[in-house]
C-alpha cells in the first residue's frame, strides 16, 4: 500500500484553479492544468517513494512484479500490463470530438500502421498500441458532455427548428432514412463537405441558433453548444455534426459509459474517468490534430437513441458502475457528516484508491496506517490483505476505488 505522486496534463482546454485546488496548490495555476493521471500509463506513470527516499514509476513496479501487483490472472490476461487508467478532468473548454475503437479494430489498425513503417509517436498515427480504449466518467461537479447519436426523429425536430435554406436539403436525407444508415449517410455528406460549402452552411445554421435562443425555443441547450462550438471551430464540420449527438447534463455521482465506437464530446465540468490504458483516438474534428475520416467511419458506431446515465449499483456502503468493459470497474462511496462506518475493501486484484472529498484512514491488516487527504490516491496491489477504510474526522468523505474489470478464464 503506497501514496502516489501523479502527472498533471497541462493541455489548453483545462482549467487553471480546479486541479490546484484539489492538490491545495495556489489558485491560479500558471498555465490549463486538464488531466491528473492514476496509473501506470508508459507516457506519464504515477511514482512511488520507496523507504529510502528514492522514487520508482509505477510502470516499473508492475513490470518488476507483475503477478505480484496485478494477481495472477489479470497479470495473464493483460500481459502484465495494469489495463487501467485513472484521472480526474478539468474542462474548461470543450475537447476534441472523438471515438475508440473496439479491440479488433484496435489490433488490426496497429498491426497495419506497424507495417506501414509509421512511427508510433507521429502525429498522423491512428493506433499507437493494440488495445481497445473503452471509458466511463463519472461526474464530480455538474459536467455537460455530448455523446452518442441522438434518436433520429428527435434530432429532425431540432433540425427543423433551426432549419434555414441551406440546412433543408440535409433534414430530408434524415427525414428519408431516420434510423442509423440514415445518421450514417447525412454524417459522413457533413463531415466530408468542401469548405465551401462548409463556410455557406455554418453561418446560416449558427444564426439560426441564435434566433431560437432568442424566441426561447425547445432546444435552447443544444443550441447554445452549437454556438459555443461555432466561436472556437468557425469553419469546422465537427460544428455541424454536433447536432446529431445527445446532450447532456450530468450531477455529481452520475456516469455514462463511453464504449468502443461511440462519438463523444466532452464539454466543460469536473469528473473522475476511468479507461483503458490505451492511446487510440479516431477524431472527428474541433481540434487542430490529425482528423482521418475514412478510418473515422470505420470506427463509428451509428446506433442511436438516449444516452444510458449511470448511479451506480449499491453494494453495501460502494456504489458501483457495472459496465462490460474488462479492462476496469469504478465505485464510489461517501460518508455524509457525522458518519464514520468502516468499510472492509478485498484485496483480490489491483486498485487505485482516491480521495475526492474528507480525508480517510486506510488500515492494513499488519496495523500499517496511511492517512488519504483530497487529492491524494493509494496503489494497492492484488498481494496486499484487505484494508479497512474510514474517514479521519466525521465526514464528509468521499471515495473513488479502481479496479481491474470482471473477464473470463
Amino acid at each position: 500500500m503506497e501514496l502516489l505522486r501523479n502527472a498533471v496534463r497541462p493541455y489548453a482546454w483545462g482549467s487553471r484553479t480546479t486541479i490546484p485546488e484539489l492538490l491545495g496548490r495556489a489558485v491560479p495555476a500558471p498555465h490549463p492544468e486538464a488531466e491528473l493521471w492514476m496509473g501506470a500509463h508508459p507516457g506519464d506513470p504515477s511514482r512511488i517513494a520507496g523507504p529510502d527516499g528514492t522514487e520508482r514509476t509505477l510502470l516499473e513496479v508492475v513490470e518488476a512484479d507483475p503477478v505480484g501487483q496485478l494477481g495472477e490472472r489479470c497479470a495473464g490476461r493483460w500481459g502484465g500490463r495494469l489495463p487501467f487508467l485513472l484521472k480526474i478532468l478539468a474542462a474548461e473548454e470543450p475537447l476534441s470530438m472523438q471515438a475508440h475503437p473496439s479491440a479488433e479494430q484496435a489490433a488490426e489498425g496497429y498491426a497495419r500502421e506497424e507495417a506501414a513503417g509509421i512511427p508510433r509517436d507521429a502525429p498522423n498515427r491512428n493506433y499507437p498500441d493494440p488495445t481497445a480504449k473503452p471509458e466511463l466518467v463519472c461526474a464530480l461537479t455538474e459536467f455537460h458532455a455530448l455523446a452518442g447519436f441522438r434518436d433520429p426523429h428527435r434530432t429532425m425536430k431540432l433540425l427543423r427548428a433551426v432549419e434555414t435554406p441551406g440546412l433543408s436539403k440535409y433534414t430530408d436525407l434524415l427525414a428519408a432514412q431516420p434510423d442509423p444508415d440514415g445518421l450514417r449517410a447525412l454524417f459522413t455528406t457533413w463531415i466530408t463537405l468542401p469548405q465551401s460549402a462548409l463556410d455557406e452552411l455554418l453561418p446560416e445554421v449558427l444564426d439560426a441558433c441564435v434566433l431560437h435562443i432568442k424566441e426561447h425555443g425547445e432546444f435552447d441547450a443544444e443550441c447554445r453548444t452549437i454556438l459555443e462550438l461555432g466561436e472556437a471551430h468557425p469553419r469546422d464540420a465537427g460544428v455541424l455534426a454536433a447536432l446529431l449527438l445527445n446532450r447532456l447534463t450530468l450531477s455529481a455521482g452520475e456516469a455514462i459509459y463511453l464504449p468502443a465506437g461511440n462519438l463523444h464530446l466532452y464539454l466543460h465540468g469536473t469528473a473522475v474517468e476511468i479507461l483503458a490504458n490505451s492511446d487510440n483516438i479516431l477524431r472527428c474534428g474541433l481540434t487542430p490534430k490529425h482528423v482521418d475520416v475514412p478510418e473515422l467511419l470505420r470506427v463509428v458506431d451509428f446506433a442511436c437513441g438516449d444516452m444510458p446515465v449511470l448511479r451506480g449499483e449499491r453494494d453495501g456502503r460502494m456504489s458501483v458502475y457495472r459496465t462490460d468493459a474488462p479492462e476496469f470497474e469504478l465505485a464510489r462511496a461517501e460518508w455524509a457528516a457525522g458518519e464514520t462506518e468502516e468499510i472492509v475493501l478485498d484485496g483480490s486484484g489491483p486498485q487505485i484508491l482516491l480521495c475526492t472529498e474528507g480525508a480517510l484512514r486506510i488500515t492494513t491488516e499488519e496495523g500499517r496506517t496511511v492517512e488519504l487527504r483530497r487529492g491524494q490516491s493509494v496503489w494497492l496491489p492484488a498481494s496486499d490483505p484487505a484494508v479497512r477504510l474510514r474517514p479521519c474526522e466525521a465526514g464528509p468523505a468521499h471515495l473513488f476505488r479502481a479496479t481491474a474489470g470482471t473477464f473470463p478464464d
